[in-house]
């Protein structure tokens, strides 16, 4: 999520549970502590664009690295702010918990893999119920958590997790509709499909994309769920195929193992762009939900030495544009 529905939320849980005369320093607390696993984004290389990709929503995200988060954050805010304010250490350190522990379970409802179990596991847990931006969840909770602090009220904090179940529910259900209206949509096709995902749109929950996967391709589309479901029909193309799609790569080479680590991070839904026939992207994201024009990917050069890494792209052409037509597409006359 964003880094400010990110300090909300962990600012929330904790303003929850504390008395009265401390809810605006615990929300601070909370707050900081709730946006602080995304420093990981700092780990970054100028030589290896895919190393960013590797430890981001990786160990700091991890569920058993919380008491540790909540320990550092814990004591570097109680010597600047708790030991002023009347607060213990120990204090300090469960408020910071609390904010902590908040973040990785929100980023896993997102589509983007949070490493939940590291170091167990390394397998990337994306349960796609919320967009990582979407202002009808985070605006709520931020004016609730705002009330909450000026009222020194703690029953408005307790309001703001409330509504963060009730909307985080709402997208489960929204999901599970929008898995359905997808496998209608394999079975018009006749397809038998070996993978179907949905994933919500930009900015809401009501317009999902559905990819579904068969042997060789992956099929696009969207759906809209609610009251007034509707199928925006797409488009498909073939899986990648490393060898038949870049017969000249090198297999031994350090772009080919970026492929894999790329295949890795995009949980294998990767194809060869046909717009950009050097590129390989993650099918996963695109501003137009039923759009093969990904956000991000990678540009393979067949002529480049075997130590050289693959170029990482992002695409943000015509976000204004593709914005206004996924408005329409939610407001139904897409």
């Amino acid at each position: 999520m964003d880094p400010v529905t990110q300090g909300a939320i962990g600012a929330v849980l904790p303003q929850s549970v504390v008395k009265k005369s401390n809810l605006v320093f615990v929300g601070i607390f909370g707050f900081i502590a709730g946006m602080a696993p995304d420093l990981d984004v700092l780990i970054r290389s100028d030589t290896d664009p895919l190393l960013f990709l590797e430890y981001h929503r990786q160990f700091t995200h991890s569920l058993i690295f919380i008491p540790f988060g909540g320990l550092v954050c814990g004591v570097i805010l109680y010597w600047l702010i708790g030991k002023w304010i009347g607060l213990t250490w120990k204090q300090s350190i469960f408020f910071c918990a609390l904010g902590y522990g908040t973040h990785a379970l929100l980023d896993a409802c997102t589509s983007y893999g949070t490493m939940l179990f590291w170091p167990f596991s390394e397998e990337r847990i994306s349960w796609n119920i919320i967009s990582i931006i979407d202002p009808i969840f985070t605006l709520p909770t931020l004016c609730l958590l705002v009330i909450a602090g000026v009222k020194k009220k703690k029953r408005y904090a307790q309001l703001a997790l409330a509504w963060t179940f009730l909307y985080i529910s709402l997208g489960l259900i929204q999901r599970d509709n929008a898995i359905e209206m997808g496998k209608a949509i394999a079975k018009n096709r006749n397809h038998k499909f070996v993978r179907i995902e949905a994933k919500p749109s930009f900015a809401n929950i009501l317009v999902w994309k559905v990819i579904y996967e068969t042997s060789e391709q992956f099929y696009i589309d969207a759906v809209r769920t609610g009251f007034f479901p509707r199928v925006f029909l797409g488009t498909s193309l073939p899986k990648l195929n490393v060898i038949r799609d870049f017969p000249r790569l090198n297999n031994v080479s350090q772009q080919f193992r970026d492929i894999e680590r790329f295949r890795w991070f995009s949980d294998d839904f990767l194809a060869k762009d046909p717009q950009n026939p050097d590129h390989i992207m993650d099918v996963r994201y695109s501003m137009i939900p039923n759009d093969i024009t990904a956000l991000w990917s990678i540009r393979i050069s067949t002529a480049a030495p075997n130590s050289e890494h693959v170029e990482y792209i992002t695409n943000r052409d015509q976000i204004s544009d593709r914005f206004k037509l996924l408005l329409k597409m939610i407001f139904g006359d897409g």
